[in-house]
């Protein structure tokens, strides 16, 4: 009882942060998401909404427009930034798909962008929480932590891929960011 008490508790400061990789807050509402609509991306050059595909937007403004579209559940959207990223094979883009297509309920798809994401980086430990917490949502517990326990392995305690992952893993209840 007082493990899944100090996993909330942990937790609890951690909630800000957002799906993506290497963000340390959840990203902030920005005129992506407050001034363009339709799934158009906010480009700070040229003041204006821009579609993510044909936009000279660098491939860290569309994560970054990914990250957003994630956090606030537009996944479609997301989608769209996603496919807009230059390169497609890039562990953090694969992470995203992955994610992406778990939350539209196409499990096997998003586990097989996982299984893509970590063959192209072992360490990546925000794509191993997501996978543990699609294993907790399938009910094996085993693989989630095989999962937390590789999280552990790659310097990932403390940070919220962990902390997400074991509270899942405690209470049953997944994380839609």
């Amino acid at each position: 009882m007082l493990r899944p008490l100090l996993a909330a508790a942990i937790l609890a400061p951690s909630l800000a942060l957002a799906s993506g990789g290497g963000g340390s807050s959840a990203p902030k509402p920005s005129e992506t998401t407050q001034t363009c609509t339709g799934g158009k991306v906010w480009d700070k050059k040229t003041k204006s909404c821009v579609d993510p595909q044909h936009s000279f937007l660098s491939d860290d403004e569309l994560y970054q427009a990914v990250r957003e579209f994630a956090y606030f559940g537009d996944l479609a959207h997301a989608q769209s930034a996603l496919s807009a990223m230059s390169d497609q094979d890039e562990d953090r883009v694969l992470t995203y798909w992955g994610f992406t297509y778990r939350k539209l309920g196409e499990i096997d798809r998003g586990m097989a962008y996982y299984r893509a994401a970590l063959t192209t980086n072992p360490a990546n430990i925000l794509a191993r929480s997501y996978m543990g917490q699609a294993l907790v949502e399938q009910g094996d517990l085993q693989g989630a932590r095989h999962q937390l326990l590789k999280i552990r392995e790659f310097n990932g305690k403390g940070t919220w891929a962990e902390t997400a992952l074991y509270n899942s893993i405690t209470t049953g209840q997944t994380y839609s960011y």
